[in-house]
């Protein structure tokens, strides 16, 4: 059995949930698959959990970092041979909206992409608004600098009263790539201004290899923006300057949502991907957890 830490300061405050059902349907920018997905009220401790309702016996797999399976390009969850694919995108607004409980039922092995953002996924949650139950749950402050690193990667934890990400993107072969940053306090109001319509993004270059693997066949300039040299290719152009920095803390956001714990901290993240947030949100969870 998991027990927090006693060692860290915690406070505690009401669980939450959706008022009622909601739906959304489309395809996914990796398969290409059409798909189903309902956010269904959950009854307090259920956590956040993905039920694949296209299966036999709709099998459920828990949005825990011990579930977490594959990090190339997007973060799969499962449980052996039952796969959910790019589960960061729905992720992140549930965060970000303060859920702690939700089935999140999917017909298909990957959400629907919608316009390549979280924009889909906040309108649905404010359609049917958020709830407080009756238990409390633990909100949990970092009490120490945790770091992960990997050459020019770096992701940093610090103590803090409040939950804050700061993102550095750099890569300076790049005009558009070469240097963005962002900083945010996450709140619902934060992330559905600044981080929920910040789209998916790729350089020309990269296209090729990722039809290759068999991903992207469901992208296009509807669901993404492409970066070829000096241009950019999208509907509508950028929606921000930097809004593939954005973009990269909207995925940081559903990755360490994963943690399955409610935190606070400063993450410090320079060129941060899935595999690097993965990484720090296992940390975090190790950090957080007592084995007992």
């Amino acid at each position: 059995m998991n027990k927090v830490n006693p060692n860290l300061s915690i406070q505690f405050r009401k669980q939450r949930t959706i008022g009622k059902k909601v739906f959304f349907s489309g395809i996914g920018i990796h398969t290409c698959r059409e798909v189903y997905l309902q956010f269904c009220p959950a009854e307090e401790g259920t956590g956040i959990v993905f039920k694949r309702v296209d299966l036999p016996d709709q099998p459920v797999i828990p949005a825990l970092v011990q579930y977490v399976q594959d990090t190339a390009r997007s973060t799969t969850i499962g449980i052996k041979n039952v796969h959910i694919h790019t589960v960061e995108h729905v992720l992140s607004a549930v965060k970000s909206f303060g859920i702690d409980n939700l089935c999140i039922e999917i017909s298909n092995i990957e959400p629907p992409v919608g316009n390549g953002s979280a924009d889909v996924f906040v309108q649905m949650i404010e359609e049917v608004g958020v709830i407080e139950q009756k238990e409390e749950i633990p909100v949990v402050k970092i009490g120490e600098p945790l770091y992960w690193s990997e050459g020019d990667i770096h992701l940093v934890a610090l103590p803090s009263d409040e939950y804050r990400i700061s993102y550095t993107l750099s890569y300076p072969e790049n005009p558009f790539l070469r240097g963005q940053f962002f900083s945010l306090v996450l709140n619902p109001e934060t992330f559905k201004k600044e981080i929920a319509p910040c789209r998916t993004f790729s350089l020309y270059e990269e296209i090729s290899m990722l039809i290759d693997r068999g991903l992207i066949k469901g992208g296009s300039l509807d669901n993404a923006v492409v970066i070829k040299k000096d241009a950019i290719l999208s509907k509508g152009g950028l929606f921000f300057p930097d809004e593939m920095a954005r973009h990269k803390i909207l995925d940081l956001i559903g990755d360490l949502s994963l943690v399955g714990f409610d935190f606070t901290a400063h993450i410090i993240a320079i060129r941060s991907g899935h595999f690097s947030n993965n990484a720090l949100a296992k940390m975090l969870f190790n950090y957080i957890v007592k084995e007992n």
